[in-house]
């Protein structure tokens, strides 16, 4: 008897995942976890002990910590027949349709709006990824190539092939292989020669468990480039560069130099949250505005705008 459509499209399949700078030093259980929140514990660990999940095609224990640039196979792993489904409300469908901004055979790329976390976990039983399959149920294969913060809106790249997901994973470890730039509003005069902020970031989890990054020796090095897109009287609008991809990197570089960004609660001083407040900013200002990169000798050129709130903040801004 053979498989239907449906059958063959529904599922699951073997995952490669290339941990990124929100898993680099994590714990691979605590990994697996974030990446499939609907599956029991016991069956991952179960997993993890037979050898079914595997780092850079190793065997690994739980406390085995992955790095970035690591490639996580995760085996396909059923979820109880009496588990609750999740479903991804109607309204995220409909914004995500709206919000495609470039799609071939290979890829397709989507101006995330903010508050909309990529996957889920962390108590969300959706995300970006998950949103996206159920609106393309007709497609075998749809993967994260990269992240954003759930505050961060912009353009955020998915694969439709495995081919393409490892080629771009290939970019991605090269420093220049996808060029990144953000805009981020900031309080004050962005000094004229602060250009390129090189300092080390280290990761460190408060007891609460929240994740928080400072600039500190024996952290991982990181660098962003800082450009003026245009002054205000009273704030600047920035455009940033990772060169590298670290958790948190724009943000605490800007923090670093005394110019958190305007919503920023996490990395906020008294000036930016202030601010935040008098221009009515209710999120972070932050946006993954353009990238730049080659794949299969194509030259993709991507952009999202910024859209009307954040546009507004910025006429309120300049007024």
């Amino acid at each position: 008897m053979t498989d239907s459509p449906t059958d063959e499209a529904t599922r699951p399949r073997v995952r490669m995942i290339t941990v990124d700078e929100r898993g680099d030093g994590q714990r691979v259980d605590n990994f697996v976890l974030r990446e499939c929140p609907s599956v029991p514990k016991t069956r991952l660990y179960k997993a993890m002990r037979k050898g079914e999940i595997r780092v850079n095609k190793g065997r690994v224990k739980p406390e085995h910590r992955v790095h970035l640039g690591d490639i996580v196979r995760l085996p396909p792993l059923a979820v109880p027949s009496n588990a609750p489904k999740s479903v991804a409300p109607q309204g995220w469908q409909e914004r995500l349709e709206r919000s495609i901004v470039f799609e071939d055979e290979f890829l397709m790329a989507i101006n995330k709006p903010s508050g909309l976390a990529v996957h889920g976990g962390s108590g969300l039983s959706f995300g970006m990824i998950e949103t996206l399959r159920v609106m393309r149920d007709d497609l075998r294969f749809l993967e994260l190539v990269h992240r954003l913060d759930r505050d961060t809106s912009g353009l955020i790249l998915v694969a439709k092939k495995p081919g393409a997901l490892k080629a771009l994973h290939g970019l991605l470890r090269n420093r220049n292989g996808i060029r990144k730039r953000y805009l981020g509003l900031v309080a004050g005069r962005w000094p004229s020669h602060i250009r390129d902020v090189d300092a080390p970031l280290l990761k460190q989890e408060r007891a609460s468990g929240e994740r928080i990054v400072k600039v500190a020796k024996g952290g991982q090095s990181s660098l962003t480039s800082f450009r003026i897109r245009e002054r205000f009287a009273a704030h600047t609008l920035i455009e940033a560069s990772p060169i590298t991809g670290r958790t948190h990197q724009i943000r605490v570089h800007a923090q670093s130099v005394g110019f958190p960004l305007l919503g920023d609660d996490k990395y906020a001083n008294e000036q930016s949250i202030k601010a935040t407040s008098e221009l009515r900013l209710k999120r972070l200002f932050l946006h993954a505005e353009q990238l730049r990169f080659k794949l299969d000798d194509r030259v993709y050129e991507l952009k999202a705008e910024i859209g009307e709130e954040l546009e507004d903040v910025l006429n309120k801004a300049r007024n």
